[in-house]
């Protein structure tokens, strides 16, 4: 499998003929769609039936960033603000058994019609838990404050995706929630020490069963002073491989977000050499897709061996 190691994205509801040739020739490891390239499901399906056939595989991942609640990629189709994870973490504090039977009713809904447009990665569960200095930008999309809603949720979460054959990437590794700032606005550095982050934040992400996760952009200044996560080996290698044990693919968050000091294709690059498997890159400008894919290396060992268990596990 010969694969650049980005996701890249695409500026409309159709392919252009340089986005056409982008795909065919660059052959990035996947594309993720967002509100932009969703206008009706005949046109969405159409859309990911064309991407797979310049690919000439099946299988090829095409994401989605489908959380519900603000994040609500599919709302041209279908209206589905109302039901963030924080609407499903209330509904369980409430009552637990309807909680975990209504966030499993909404999410076969949700995951049904990802599989029947021909989507088959969504970038759930977002585990960031909530505290009142969480910049809003996380918000509602978190499940909860407390933990053990948080790990409930994310249960019914992986299991349900898992049963549909939907592919799961948990973010952001290894946790927003202590961050008040926006990271698509600016560098987020937090203090806090990493005994306290693994007793609050980073507890989610512990041995999560997931395919993907991705990374959270900020500092965190007591484990590694001058790198983002997405950009710290020693975060990536002894934080999330080591400690949280994470197995899965890992992917960037994404690269044109200004946490990020650096130019498109050194934070594409610094994340791989970092331990990233996979940069994500959102702008979709076919210029700057085309810089990246000429200028990133093809995806590693590792990431072969797992995108051929995720093909299997689709199957």
């Amino acid at each position: 499998m010969k694969r650049k190691s980005i996701i890249i994205s695409i500026s409309s509801y159709n392919l252009s003929l340089s986005e056409e040739d982008l795909i065919q020739k660059g052959k990035p490891w996947g594309v993720i769609l967002f509100k932009r390239n969703i206008k009706s499901f005949d046109q969405l399906k159409n859309l990911t039936s064309r991407i797979r056939f310049l690919m000439k595989d099946p299988f090829y991942p095409i994401l989605v960033d489908q959380e519900g609640g603000k994040v609500n990629r599919l709302s041209n189709l279908i209206d589905m603000s109302e039901f963030s994870q924080s609407y499903f973490g209330k509904l369980y504090e409430k009552n637990k058994l309807f909680g975990i039977n209504s966030y499993k009713k909404y999410l076969t809904f949700t995951f049904q019609i990802l599989k029947e447009s021909g989507i088959n990665i969504n970038t759930i569960p977002v585990l960031d838990i909530l505290r009142d200095t969480t910049h809003s930008i996380i918000g509602n999309r978190s499940y909860s404050r407390k933990s053990n809603i948080i790990n409930a949720l994310k249960k019914v979460c992986l299991s349900t995706s898992n049963d549909l054959k939907i592919g799961t990437v948990s973010k952001h590794i290894p946790g927003h929630g202590c961050s008040n700032v926006d990271t698509h606005k600016n560098q987020s550095i937090v203090n806090k020490s990493e005994k306290y982050l693994f007793r609050q934040d980073f507890k989610a992400f512990n041995q999560i069963k997931s395919n993907f996760a991705m990374t959270a952009h900020i500092i965190y200044k007591k484990i590694d002073s001058e790198f983002t996560a997405t950009h710290s080996k020693k975060i990536i290698k002894n934080i999330i491989r080591n400690k949280l044990g994470f197995k899965g693919i890992l992917i960037s968050d994404d690269i044109s977000m200004k946490a990020l000091n650096g130019n498109l294709v050194y934070n594409a690059n610094k994340a791989i050499e970092s331990g990233c498997n996979l940069a994500l890159y959102c702008g979709g400008k076919v210029k700057e897709s085309r810089e990246l894919l000429s200028k990133i290396v093809d995806i590693d060992n590792f990431t072969k061996k797992k995108t051929s268990e995720f093909y299997r596990f689709l199957r």
